[in-house]
């Protein structure tokens, strides 16, 4: 797969508590890897290395069992085919709601969706943060050692090469997930101006509560808290069913839902 345009941010992961103060953190010297063109590269590039058919904007609704593997039936009940053999990669609570969805009268099902809905899981709104200035400090990015400030992760977009122009900064601050719960359906104009008032007290910069554009997202999955039990879905793989993604890798890292998804492909090309 290319390296072209491939990014190792320099800069590091710094730490913080409760108090708000920042401190150095992460070892400096981990990779922090990305693309000039964006993380989705990894993907793109993925597919792009195999003849695969992908189909964007499908959403799978029904899964029928059938005696020699699964038809797969989209959101407006059109029939999109049988297959040997089905992958499963949303989150764990998706994931689960496909399982009782599925035209499947089987005890396993039933033990599956609960085996996989049992993954708890972290809910994260983060804003989007630009400015026409750049920021004056060390770090990358800023982790919320103990989870108890009310941003989990602030990191700054102008680290990576091609993604910011020079002279401005981006900061994209995920709140933890107290805060996110809390105010999930807060209107987006007051929800964005309480995110950049909690950025600017931490990183201690009066001017990050006047951004002059901004952007919001809500993660109502973002990361597992906890891992699946692997022998409870080993016998999935007797009805042809396998599942990937970082939920089962136990870890929420881009990584380990790399490495979990490049495992079970293997188990499902030696079948």
């Amino acid at each position: 797969m290319s390296t072209d345009g491939l990014v190792d941010i320099a800069e590091p992961v710094y730490a913080f508590a409760a108090d708000g103060d920042i401190t150095p953190g992460r070892d400096a010297d981990e990779h922090k890897w990305t693309y000039e063109a964006g993380i989705t590269q990894l993907a793109k590039r993925l597919f792009g290395a195999t003849d695969a058919t992908v189909e964007n904007e499908v959403r799978v609704e029904v899964l029928d069992r059938r005696a020699d593997g699964w038809r797969v039936v989209d959101s407006e009940g059109t029939d999109r085919g049988d297959y040997d053999v089905v992958l499963l990669t949303p989150p764990a609570p998706q994931t689960a709601d496909l399982l009782g969805q599925a035209a499947w009268d089987h005890d396993d099902c039933r033990a599956l969706r609960q085996t996989v809905a049992s993954v708890p899981y972290r809910t994260v709104v983060a804003g989007v943060l630009h400015y026409d200035f750049t920021l004056d400090v060390p770090w990358y990015g800023a982790v919320n050692a103990d989870k108890a400030h009310d941003v989990g992760w602030v990191s700054r977009e102008e680290c990576k090469r091609g993604h910011v122009p020079d002279g401005e900064s981006l900061l994209v601050v995920q709140m933890n997930e107290s805060w996110s719960v809390a105010n999930y359906d807060r209107r987006p104009e007051t929800l964005v101006e309480a995110i950049a008032e909690r950025a600017a007290a931490l990183v201690g910069d009066d001017r990050l509560t006047d951004p002059d554009w901004t952007d919001y997202q809500h993660w109502r999955y973002s990361q597992p808290e906890g891992e699946v039990d692997h022998d409870a879905l080993a016998g999935a793989r007797d009805h042809d069913l396998y599942f990937a993604g970082d939920w089962v890798a136990g870890e929420g890292r881009i990584h380990a839902a790399l490495r979990s998804g490049l495992d079970v492909a293997a188990d499902i090309a030696g079948r």
